[in-house]
């Protein structure tokens, strides 16, 4: 490959998404004179908008789809070529584009992102949504749905079942509560009225740091109704492009053809025993086949727990894999357990030259107790960044050290209409049995949960708009001794921010 190959750039970077864009913005910025090269298969990339630093570690911002010229502009030395990449060499320090062409680098970073797990390739009824093109089909196939079936419990599932409306939304969930991957059962169990129309009344919050959830039994259901009135009940991918960003679902109309508001039915500890047309439903000899919701379907979905169900379509939400495909073959990378790249904390994989960042690596570094790696878009975005400077930081001969925000996971994101804050350990990863939870709940307002070890705050989550993030980010980075306050910690009539002041 290395005699065919028609320009050298110092740096070439694969992938328009988060990391990718964010990576080209840093190397152009560190060494404005550099020759940058960005591979995307997409005529367009996604840019970061509207950031705000809003702490030490949080940041908020925008994602949005622009045309690759608006990044050329602002990098006057990147060239941009549209073509999705066909091979890798790593001894000759080259990449072929599906298009024909081959390419040097100098140094390269892979940030190919992840591509959906869809419990079935080949089936028209079975759709992910990663990107904008399956984002749009969704939307199309949705204006002519009576119901639909939402496999998995991330963000994506979470975001779906909140914002579709005018059609009928069963959601089958493997966990006991809802969003298993940001919540436990008390954070789950005060965000499920909002899948109701009538909003709570507001109660005042209560001192005690208790709360009661009350689980479904395995392979149960709950059923939650936005429209009291009229409930009505109905009668794979080759080459992906950027992942959708963290507001994908506004401003595209996500509604049903039922006159309905919204009807979310949660089937829980449950999975995907197999997909079935009407014609081997028909043939079926099991009599245990009958859907529950009756009528003729394009597609059944029976689950574990003894169900079935008949839809218009079966939205695949059950997360990504690392994209590690096409720059596998003929190499030696090293990959982690989950699939991805192994990087090391100057980013860089396991060959010579060859860095990666976002959700197609995995971090092996030793991590701060304090951090973990998610595949969200913060996340793609810090690491896209760092990504950046080491590459420049090597090309320079300068030292560089870990970054800072690899010291504390932290997150800002919308589930239901809420503001949700993770911090931290905020689920008590890895920390079980020695570790001990405060919570402070006001229903249809707030979600306040501490996760204290050894007294001192290691993590949180906060639900609504309770300005805790920044004195609470504080003490997990201080790691100040909390015992003396006990539950006093949450109580609401103590002011804690002036308090830690």
């Amino acid at each position: 490959m290395a005699d065919k190959k028609e320009k050298t750039f110092q740096f070439v970077i694969v992938g328009g998404g988060i990391a990718g864009v964010t990576c080209v913005e840093q190397l152009s910025s560190q060494i404005p004179s550099a020759d940058v090269a960005l591979i995307t298969a997409g005529p367009h990339i996604k840019a970061v908008t509207n950031y705000k630093q809003v702490s030490k570690t949080l940041e908020e911002f925008d994602v949005e789809e622009r045309p690759s010229s608006v990044l050329e502009e602002k990098c006057p030395n990147l060239t941009v070529i549209h073509s999705a990449v066909k091979s890798l060499d790593t001894q000759s320090h080259s990449v072929a584009t599906t298009d024909g062409h081959v390419f040097g680098y100098e140094k390269l970073c892979i940030c190919s992102g992840g591509r959906p797990k869809l419990l079935t390739q080949e089936n028209p009824y079975v759709l992910g949504i990663r990107d904008t093109d399956s984002a749009q089909e969704f939307q199309k196939r949705l204006s002519k749905a009576k119901t639909i079936v939402v496999v998995g419990n991330g963000g994506i599932a979470l975001e779906l079942v909140f914002e579709v409306e005018g059609c009928e939304v069963i959601w089958a969930v493997k966990d006991k509560a809802i969003g298993n991957t940001f919540f436990d059962p008390g954070a789950a169990q005060f965000l499920i009225p909002s899948l109701e129309a009538n909003k709570p009344e507001r109660a005042a919050p209560c001192k005690r740091p208790r709360y009661t959830t009350e689980e479904p039994a395995p392979g149960g259901s709950h059923t939650f109704t936005a429209d009291r009135h009229a409930r009505g009940r109905g009668s794979g991918p080759t080459e992906t492009g950027s992942a959708l960003g963290p507001d994908w679902h506004e401003g595209i109309v996500l509604r049903g053809a039922e006159q309905v508001s919204r009807r979310v039915s949660v089937e829980y500890q449950c999975e995907v025993e197999r997909i079935l047309t009407s014609e081997e439903l028909l043939s079926s000899p099991q009599q245990t086949l009958r859907p529950e919701n009756g009528g003729s379907w394009p597609v059944y979905i029976q689950l574990t727990n003894g169900k079935t169900f008949g839809c218009d379509f079966v939205v695949s939400a059950t997360g990504v894999v690392p994209n590690t495909e096409p720059f596998l073959h003929g190499n030696k990378f090293v990959l982690a357990d989950d699939g991805g790249l192994q990087v090391d904390d100057h980013m860089m994989t396991s060959e010579p030259d060859v860095y990666a960042a976002g959700d197609v690596c995995t971090a092996c570094w030793e991590h701060s107790p304090l951090w973990q790696q998610m595949r969200l878009w913060t996340q793609a975005r810090q690491m896209g960044w760092y990504a950046g400077r080491c590459m420049a930081a090597h090309v320079l001969s300068e030292p560089i050290e870990l970054d800072f925000c690899f010291e504390l996971f932290s997150h800002i994101t919308k589930f239901f209409n809420y503001k949700v804050v993770l911090l931290g350990k905020f689920n008590g990863q890895g920390l079980e049995p020695d570790y001990e939870l405060l919570v402070r709940c006001t229903k249809g307002q707030e979600y306040v949960k501490v996760v204290l070890s050894g007294g001192r705050m290691v993590g949180a989550v906060l639900i609504g708009e309770t300005d805790l993030e920044e004195t609470f980010e504080n003490l997990i980075l201080n790691q100040m001794d909390l015992t003396p306050y006990g539950e006093e910690l949450l109580n609401p009539n103590i002011d804690i921010e002036d308090y830690f002041d």
